[in-house]
């Protein structure tokens, strides 16, 4: 019998961690068994810090705390694109800067971030229009300014990765697909999250189609569901804030049995794929939310983390899709034995 494809198993780090100090967070996903983490919010010792404010130092003191909890980085989980396309009030607290700037600053931080965590991967987003307007209007200006990001990305020879989520340009599968369409870089792919379309009122069966659209563009997924309570589809502006239904993998609404069974047949080219480019392979990201979610972030707690892995573990064991979770073997490997 031909071998099962595998993924590799991450997560925000964050999620797990009450205080988010980086040893409650390497703490626990030692503990889970993890051997990767994405990097998002963290203290370690100056006040929880969004990653992109990190300073020298403090990276220097992650990275020594890495190598003691035998962790590495999976991706950068950056907050790049979730800033204004246009200098327009529309009553959101969202910034504005000027794309220059924005680009030779933070695109260029997030990169520098990059190598020093030494992975190939940043997460970021496709962008907010105006509230109340048509997102497929400003998919254009989405376009020429996300190519210029995958452009800087390529040229340090990392990968950019745009997520879908509410309220963002790229808020769908339809208009993602667009996007890496016309996009049309090596240096940027998709990263599908079900919850994040569930939330927005898609019924399984639309998630499903939403999936299939950016399946082609996709290079790795997030992992958070959503329990849909009212069946209307949300229209125009969501407030995240308000969203209380995230739940493990194998509890909600958006049918990942079935999208990671047909994902299983993509793992082996898309694995390939990725290699090229210095990425070890296929990564799913856990951010479940399972004790609340916002624009920014979310939160699990580790029994809440630990629950929603092995939510994904228990789906991924009826998608024939293999894993790794560190065992003894492991363990006696780092002592040297």
């Amino acid at each position: 019998m031909a071998d099962r494809p595998q993924v590799i198993l991450t997560g925000f780090a964050d999620e797990a961690a009450n205080q988010k100090t980086a040893e409650q967070q390497f703490c626990a996903f030692a503990a889970l068994g993890l051997e990767y983490y994405s990097i998002r919010f963290i203290d370690v010792g100056n006040g929880v810090k969004n990653v992109m404010q990190l300073t020298k130092p403090e990276i220097t003191k992650i990275r020594h705390l890495e190598d003691e909890y035998g962790l590495n980085v999976s991706s950068i989980g950056s907050p790049i694109g979730k800033v204004k396309l246009l200098d327009v009030e529309d009553g959101t607290s969202n910034k504005f800067i000027p794309f220059p700037k924005y680009l030779s600053k933070d695109v260029k931080k997030a990169c520098d971030l990059a190598h020093a965590f030494e992975t190939k991967l940043i997460r970021g987003f496709s962008f907010y229009h105006p509230v109340d307007s048509d997102p497929w209007d400003h998919v254009s200006q989405a376009v020429d300014q996300l190519g210029q990001i995958a452009e800087v990305c390529h040229r340090s020879d990392l990968t950019f990765g745009l997520e879908v989520e509410a309220n963002l340009i790229g808020q769908n599968g339809d208009i993602l697909a667009e996007i890496h369409k016309q996009v049309n870089h090596p240096a940027m792919m998709l990263i599908f999250d079900a919850g994040n379309l569930v939330c927005q009122g898609y019924s399984p069966d639309e998630v499903y189609q939403q999936y299939r659209k950016m399946k082609p563009g996709t290079g790795w997924m997030h992992v958070k569901d959503y329990k849909i309570t009212k069946p209307t589809k949300q229209k125009g502006h969501m407030d995240e804030g308000a969203l209380k239904n995230f739940v493990p993998a194998d509890l909600g609404d958006s049918a990942y049995e079935r999208i990671l069974r047909d994902f299983a047949a993509s793992i082996p080219k898309l694995e390939r794929k990725l290699k090229k480019r210095g990425i070890p392979g296929v990564f799913l990201d856990l951010e479940p939310h399972v004790k609340g979610g916002g624009q920014f972030g979310g939160f699990s707690g580790p029994d809440g983390l630990g629950v929603a892995l092995r939510g994904l573990c228990k789906v991924l064991d009826f998608a024939d899709i293999d894993y790794h979770l560190r065992d003894f073997d492991d363990i006696k490997a780092a002592r040297g034995f």
